[in-house]
């Protein structure tokens, strides 16, 4: 797997000052995604694809309140969810997927979120990724690392990966950060990509971490 190959010179080193300074930055990390329990983390994950978290959590209160848990929502028409969650995009093949894992945590795990990586990926529309954030937010689980485009890009930017592929990349932070920050690291870098190292245009004047920063950019495309 390439994921085994050898990580950026100076990977460790960098790691080490990355995980202080966004710790010293964000000292109380959390999602941003609004949710009281599993079910609804794995539903309000699933909607924030290509979507953004405050888009979400005007949706949730009103599918939540239609649809308590994967019984009732099981229940529910394509059409009907459609309806609900239309302003998030994609929503298609999203309420395709949310139905799917409501009959499947229904039929097959008795109605409970499984706390399992390998039997959450099992369920409609959740990858690695989402599997991950539900794992740590509603367990406290580190299975993973969720590697959103936040992720990817300041990994990269950072010199902590060579890769371009999520789950590489997710690999080679595994590798780097200490298992029990992983789902940590995760809500740091997602802030930290919200408020300061911005895809075209990182503030790198506000960056404390710029004395060290390679500025990588990965190739076009990828």
């Amino acid at each position: 797997m390439s994921a085994k190959k050898s990580l950026p010179r100076g990977a460790l080193a960098r790691a080490e000052k990355i995980l202080a300074a966004l710790q010293d930055r964000y000292p109380r990390p959390a999602t941003h995604l609004e949710a009281d329990n599993a079910w609804e983390l794995l539903v309000a994950t699933v909607l924030a694809a290509q979507c953004t978290d405050a888009r979400v959590n005007t949706v949730t209160p009103e599918l939540f309140r239609r649809w308590p848990g994967p019984a009732e929502l099981a229940l529910a028409t394509q059409e009907e969810l459609e309806s609900v969650i239309r302003s998030t995009g994609f929503y298609h093949s999203k309420a395709r997927n949310l139905l799917g894992a409501a009959q499947r945590v229904v039929s097959v795990y008795g109605g409970e979120v499984p706390p399992r990586l390998d039997e959450l990926i099992t369920l409609p529309g959740v990858a690695r990724k989402t599997a991950n954030v539900v794992l740590f937010g509603a367990f406290g689980i580190n299975e993973g690392l969720a590697v959103d485009t936040h992720v990817k890009r300041i990994s990269y930017r950072l010199g902590l990966t060579a890769h371009t592929d999520p789950v590489d990349i997710e690999h080679d932070l595994m590798r780097l950060f200490p298992r029990a920050e992983w789902g940590d690291v995760n809500h740091r870098m997602v802030w930290f990509g919200r408020d300061v190292c911005h895809a075209r245009s990182p503030r790198c004047a506000e960056c404390e971490m710029a004395d060290f920063c390679p500025r990588r950019e990965p190739p076009k495309g990828k």
